[in-house]
This record gives C-alpha cells, sequence and structure tokens, in this order.
C-alpha cells in the first residue's frame, strides 16, 4: 500500500506540470490570438483553458486518492481519478462545443481572421512544449500505473497536435488562403469533442468496472502456471486505477489439507503481484474432480 501512495504522489507531479504548463500557454494563446486577430490561437487557447480545469481536477481526485480506507471505502479512494478524469471530459465536449458554435458564426458573417507571423511563432513554440509534456507525463503514467494520468498525456499530445494545426491554419492566411485559419478553429474544436469522448468512453469503462479482457486472459494464464493449480474455474478483475482487484476460483486436489492449500493461494498472490504490479487478488479453492 504504501508503494501505491508513493505512485499516485508522482502522479500528481505530472498532473502539476500540466497545470503550470496549460496556464502559461492559455494566457500567452489568448493573448496573443485576441491582439493579433487569430481565430486558430484563440480557439488552441480555449483548448488549453479546459486542460488546466482537467489536470486541476485530476490533482484533486489524486490527492482525495492518497485518503486511506475507511468504513465507507473499504477499496480505498483510488477510484477519485477516475472520476476527476471523468469530470474534466464533460469540460471538454462543453469547451469543443462553443468552439465549433463560434466558428460557424464567423463563417456565417464572413469574418475572416489575419493573423501574423507572431500567432504562428506561439502555435510551433507551444506545440514543441506539450510533446515534452506528453511524453514526460505517459512515461510517468506507466510507471505508476495511472489511469487518468495515461490520459492526460494522451490529451498533452493532442494539444500538441491542435497547436501545429492552429499553425497550418496560420500558414495558409499569410500565404493568401483567408479561410484557413478559421477553418483550423473548427478542426481544433471537433478534435477537442473527439479527445472529451475517448476520455470519456475510457473512464466510464473503468468505472463500471470494465476490464481489458487480453489483462485478465494472461492473468489465467499465469495462475494456470502456479504449482498445485489444477484449473482456473473462474476470473473475474476490476481496477481502480492505481491497483487491480481479482477475484479468482482455481480446483486443487481434493485431498490437500488447509495449510497445502493456503500455501497454493499465497503462491498465487505473490505471482500476480510480481507480474502486474499493485494487485490484490482473492483466491477461492475448490476441490477437483479426480476420476
Amino acid at each position: 500500500m504504501q508503494t501505491i501512495k508513493q505512485n499516485i504522489k508522482k502522479a500528481r507531479h505530472g498532473a502539476v506540470l500540466s497545470i503550470c504548463t496549460y496556464i502559461f500557454l492559455t494566457v500567452v494563446k489568448i493573448t496573443v490570438g485576441f491582439f493579433d486577430k487569430s481565430d486558430a490561437l484563440i480557439a488552441d487557447g480555449l483548448n488549453n483553458f479546459t486542460d488546466v480545469i482537467g489536470s486541476t481536477a485530476l490533482f484533486i481526485g489524486l490527492t482525495i486518492a492518497l485518503i486511506p480506507r475507511d468504513d465507507n471505502h473499504t477499496y480505498g479512494h483510488f477510484r477519485a481519478e477516475l472520476i476527476a478524469a471523468l469530470i474534466a471530459s464533460f469540460i471538454m465536449f462543453a469547451v469543443g462545443i462553443q468552439v465549433i458554435i463560434q466558428t460557424v458564426i464567423k463563417f456565417i458573417n464572413n469574418d475572416f481572421a489575419e493573423p501574423s507571423t507572431t500567432s504562428l511563432y506561439v502555435s510551433l513554440f507551444s506545440m514543441i512544449v506539450m510533446f515534452i509534456v506528453a511524453v514526460i507525463n505517459y512515461k510517468l503514467a506507466n510507471k505508476v500505473n495511472s489511469v487518468a494520468l495515461k490520459a492526460a498525456s494522451i490529451d498533452n499530445f493532442q494539444d500538441g497536435m491542435v497547436s501545429l494545426g492552429a499553425a497550418i491554419g496560420i500558414i495558409g492566411v499569410l500565404l493568401g488562403f483567408k479561410t484557413l485559419d478559421t477553418i483550423a478553429s473548427f478542426l481544433i474544436g471537433a478534435l477537442i469533442i473527439y479527445t472529451a469522448i475517448i476520455i470519456f468512453k475510457e473512464t466510464a469503462t473503468t468505472l463500471t468496472d470494465g476490464f481489458n479482457s487480453k489483462i485478465l486472459n494472461q492473468m489465467k494464464t499465469l495462475i494456470e502456471d502456479v504449482d498445485g493449480v489444477i484449473d482456473v474455474v473462474d476470473i473475474k478483475g476490476r481496477s481502480h486505477g492505481f491497483i487491480y482487484f481479482i477475484d479468482v476460483t482455481v480446483t486443487v486436489n481434493p485431498h490437500l489439507n488447509v495449510i497445502e492449500g493456503h500455501k497454493i493461494t499465497e503462491h498465487i498472490e505473490h505471482a500476480m503481484s510480481d507480474a502486474f504490479g499493485d494487485t490484490e487478488t482473492i483466491v477461492h479453492i475448490e476441490p477437483a474432480v479426480i476420476n
């Protein structure tokens, strides 16, 4: 359990990195975009603003996850980070819709932006920064097994792609295609919505006790190879973000005594933890039918 707490604290460092980066980029993009009249850069800035909220929600969720188990939360508070990711997806979806609505209005009114190279430089700078943050958070998420931080790292990467799209739109305007900046703004809004849907889908699956069937099959194969296990009758799994909870039923030699049966369960528990990290495995033993 101490390892899990350490992992949560490390994951919070990733959330803090995202928050600080997004606040800086939001202020720079919206300010430059407003004075330089770049719809794409403003949309990109609004996208980063949603990420400030999302990353803050993630940090709060991770902080709640550190709260020890109590009478009402016997499995701990680890799923708080997933709820934070779910809330962030709702906010992102709403902002994406707003960006698209504003872009459509500009098309209807034939009101197209005319940014300068200043907006281009800001977009390219933002792209590089977000790619670096994405790599840092992705590696950290894999290291500490954080679902929400991994979702955040994917969002970081897509934000870098959004900035690249904004840069392409601005270049188009500079080359004489006056609608490209506004088109880029529309595509950014669509990408925000797409990202929100992906994060919602993955988070909702975990919150409703969905579990990766590939990982579950790997666990089953591992348990079948444990000495003393004759067959795996049933196996179920659920994820609480930083930790797996696995329920497995195995058959063993019916002539084993309690101590011998208990040793098999310990071997299974240790094998699962060694192979899959922080895992709590509950083993139910049944006597095998021997002909």
